[in-house]
């Protein structure tokens, strides 16, 4: 058991049960965790070890308790390599929702899309990633009594997970598309040029997040599912400027959706 995770269920007490899912909560996302009942609420700040971020629309806390009747952990916002924070911070929060019991994981982001068909306001399940941060959150000396030295990452989105959100999609009436992921570190917005050369490579979504806690995901055992929220065409295929608070707005939009669909696919989950 991870220090913060001993706190946490120190905090919770005799309401703990031990969550069947974790769920992080992406930039705007975070709305859902306000539906979460019997719920144990701690500031990131307070969790030995959880790097806090300071990027509007991040919560910055955890929350424990119930979802559509499911045991459940929440990550209310992340923090962001572009932060400046080490990338081996950044497995603390995922591998801490393992230590509290959760086989399992939900990933969400905010992210623009470089599909002309799946454009804001839109969601989208992600069946890879491209990692182009050019770090790993498993370098370093490795826990093996958390995951071994060396992980594979060709199931990394799970499958089965993936088809029961769009089941949960359809029973929404929500268009849930799908692609790959690609992550870069940020701050910066891409260039249209690497916006074009993304294509070549295979990405049809780009976002400042999500691959490192895949990575830690897997490396500990925790099965993976995402999806983005579509808030933008990414730079060159559209007019609009892009900044962190039309990110935002976007979000706002889709999360209405993304709500819905996690909700139930939390109801189904078995």
């Amino acid at each position: 058991m991870t220090t913060a995770a001993a706190v946490i269920r120190e905090a919770a007490g005799d309401a703990f049960a031990t969550p069947r899912l974790g769920l992080v909560l992406g930039s705007g996302l975070g709305g859902l965790a306000d539906a979460i009942e019997d719920a144990t609420a701690i500031a990131y700040a307070e969790l030995p070890g959880f790097p806090v971020g300071s990027v509007a629309g991040h919560a910055g806390r955890l929350v424990l308790g119930t979802l559509a009747g499911t045991p459940v952990v929440v990550l209310q916002g992340r923090a962001h390599l572009y932060e400046g924070i080490p990338v081996s911070d950044l497995a603390v929060p995922v591998r801490t929702v393992r230590a509290l019991g959760a086989e399992a994981i939900v990933l969400t982001n905010a992210a623009g899309s470089l599909r002309g068909e799946v454009g804001p306001g839109r969601l989208m399940a992600l069946t890879d990633h491209i990692n182009m941060m050019g770090v790993n959150p498993l370098t370093g000396l490795n826990d093996d009594a958390i995951g071994p030295r060396f992980v594979g990452l060709g199931d990394a989105y799970d499958v089965e997970l993936r088809a029961a959100l769009h089941a949960a999609a359809a029973g929404e009436d929500v268009d849930l598309g799908e692609g790959v992921y690609l992550a870069v570190g940020g701050p910066s917005f891409e260039t249209p040029a690497e916006i074009r050369a993304f294509k070549i490579l295979g990405a049809d979504a780009v976002g400042m997040s999500t691959v490192p806690e895949v990575i830690v995901a897997r490396h500990c055992g925790l099965r993976v599912a995402a999806v983005s929220a579509i808030t933008n065409l990414a730079e060159g295929m559209g007019d609009e400027v892009l900044t962190h608070e039309h990110t935002l707005a976007s979000a706002a939009v889709a999360a209405k959706d993304l709500q819905r669909v996690l909700t139930r696919f939390v109801k189904d989950y078995n």
